[in-house]
């Protein structure tokens, strides 16, 4: 699994999902719905996924003395990588708002989601339905993955909507903390959406190892 890892890393993957982590760093943004960086990590995959298309890399891969569920894995620890990469990105602004910079005005004035574990938690989420959504189904042809695609686009900013809307609820308010405030909950909810990443990964993948088997490449 690890020779795969490689080779999805150094010959299957463009340039843009190693660039594309960088999208972590707009948990600085106030102002602005942060949870975007998510996306825009998740789209640098999908342009990996694409690069990797027009390579005929998945006839590549099925090719080599492996078996073709490997393929998938391969494929998979790629895309976790990645999301892992972006998420410790995004924990650096998280740490720096949640003390450095816990009272700067342009944070507390803003009326938007703040960078917090909550918000971090929710990252995870989107990655989440990346992968069940696209990687998922990308796998059931192992080549088209526009409509996937599309499908995830409007059920990610579905979420970000209703993510960013959240601590505007009554009663809802300490999604929102500032510094250390409700550490606890903050915490339990990071937790929360790492879970929430995890199954729906695992379950992704047994689908997609499943459907790539029935292929006829």
């Amino acid at each position: 699994m690890r020779n795969i890892l490689r080779k999805e890393m150094k010959l299957s993957a463009s340039i843009l999902p190693y660039l594309f982590v960088l999208f972590g760093f707009m948990f600085f943004l106030p102002g602005y719905p942060i949870l975007c960086g998510a996306f825009f990590a998740t789209l640098g995959l999908f342009q990996g996924f694409e690069y990797a298309r027009e390579a005929n890399d998945i006839v590549f891969s099925a090719l080599l003395p492996i078996a073709k569920k490997d393929v998938v894995k391969g494929r998979f620890c790629f895309v976790c990588l990645i999301e892992l990469c972006t998420a410790v990105l995004m924990l650096i602004p998280v740490i720096l708002r949640m003390t450095v910079f816990a009272d700067a005005v342009a944070y507390r004035s803003n009326a938007l989601m703040n960078a917090n574990l909550f918000a971090l938690g929710t990252a995870f989420c989107i990655f989440g339905l990346f992968n069940w959504i696209f990687v998922g189904g990308f796998f059931k042809t192992a080549y088209k993955f526009a409509k996937p695609f599309v499908t995830y686009i409007v059920v990610a900013f579905l979420s970000v909507g209703v993510f960013e809307a959240l601590h505007h609820v009554p009663g809802l308010g300490r999604l929102n903390a500032f510094g250390t405030e409700d550490i606890g909950l903050q915490i339990l909810l990071l937790a929360a959406g790492i879970v929430i990443w995890l199954a729906m990964t695992v379950l992704s993948l047994r689908r997609a190892c499943e459907d790539f088997e029935k292929i006829d490449l």
